[in-house]
């Protein structure tokens, strides 16, 4: 099937529904290959652990990506997009929320308002890389540009930032701290499954296991998604507008990049990259997204961003909202001087 004339956002639903479905088969499969290699690189790390402390831990580092792999599944399970049975699908998100170190139902629930509320300039604040538009950041005092600063500065945005996101942050249920209980039994939940493994690892290896393999795997796993999920957003012609302009179809696929990475590397990150295609629909499977691309050439070539692009949008931080585009603080300087 080729594609034969451009379509809007809009069109595109009643394409893309038919990819809708998951394959309960492979949904299992995709699940198995993903946790075999991924306890069995934590076996031999452990192993390795009265060897070569630093061999554990770059098979830990290996193993991060394994468990990024890991959250795409919970995160297509929270989609509704992994299994027909929506308890099964369920229990398996909260399951393996306990491993990447998320609550699954805090985060559905949050995820569905970054999947809702995306390129709205009057909605910003919960999911999302927090944006300022140039008007803003000139309104803000010499603190709150300083603050915003170094938000945005890499070490923090990727260094910082993950670890205390999935290591502190998840540990309470952030933004639904009063929207009762369910969220405060997902974090509680997962917290206790965290405790019980920790305590495991304790209990049979000590603190080197926890030090050497557990914190590392997790803390990459951590910078890796929060990397992805701000090339995914964060590129120069992404899509910001006010409430009265915004139109989520339009938002879902032009403010989302296709993120052009190797075989071995979108395995691995569970086509997480064919971001433009899972924002305008949630609902597909993400072994789908290859499929889609493969029968629509206009998709395949819209939004593409090389990994040598996306470094470059690193320094990219404020959003112009006359010309519709990111800008570097310095681009946004020298605007401001000519305007």
């Amino acid at each position: 099937m080729t594609d034969q004339t451009p379509r809007t956002a809009h069109e595109w639903l009643k394409v893309l529904a038919q990819y809708r479905e998951p394959n309960t088969w492979r949904s299992w499969f995709e699940l198995a290959v993903t946790l075999a290699p991924f306890f069995a690189i934590w076996a031999v790390a452990w192993a390795l652990l009265s060897v070569s402390p630093w061999l554990s831990l770059l098979l830990a580092v290996v193993n991060g990506a394994f468990l990024v792999r890991l959250f795409i599944i919970q995160h297509d399970c929270g989609h509704g997009a992994f299994l027909s049975n929506r308890t099964a699908q369920d229990w398996l998100g909260r399951a393996l929320g306990v491993l990447t170190l998320t609550p699954y139902d805090v985060w559905k629930r949050t995820h569905a308002i970054h999947h809702s509320h995306h390129g709205n300039l009057d909605l910003r604040g919960i999911g999302d890389v927090t944006t300022l538009t140039v008007a803003e950041y000139q309104s803000r005092g010499w603190w709150g540009r300083l603050m915003y600063r170094v938000y945005r500065h890499p070490i923090v945005l990727f260094g910082i930032g993950p670890s205390y996101m999935f290591l502190l942050q998840h540990r309470l249920p952030v933004w639904l701290m009063r929207s009762g209980w369910r969220y405060w039994i997902s974090s509680m939940g997962t917290n206790i499954g965290m405790a019980v493994i920790i305590g495991a690892i304790l209990w049979f290896g000590g603190w080197a296991p926890v030090l050497w393999i557990y914190l590392p795997t997790a803390i990459t796993a951590a910078t890796i998604g929060v990397w992805l999920f701000y090339v995914q957003h964060q590129f120069e012609e992404t899509h910001w507008s006010k409430d009265e302009d915004w139109q989520l179809h339009h938002a879902a696929l032009e403010g989302s990049s296709h993120y052009v990475l190797p075989q071995p590397l979108r395995w691995l990150s569970g086509n997480i990259g064919i971001h433009h295609v899972h924002h305008l629909y949630s609902r597909i499977p993400f072994y789908r997204l290859p499929e889609v691309l493969r029968q629509h050439r206009e998709l395949a070539e819209a939004q593409r961003l090389t990994i040598r692009e996306s470094f470059a949008s690193v320094r990219l931080h404020l959003w112009d909202e006359a010309n519709q585009r990111l800008l570097s603080f310095r681009e946004a300087r020298m605007m401001l001087k000519t305007a």
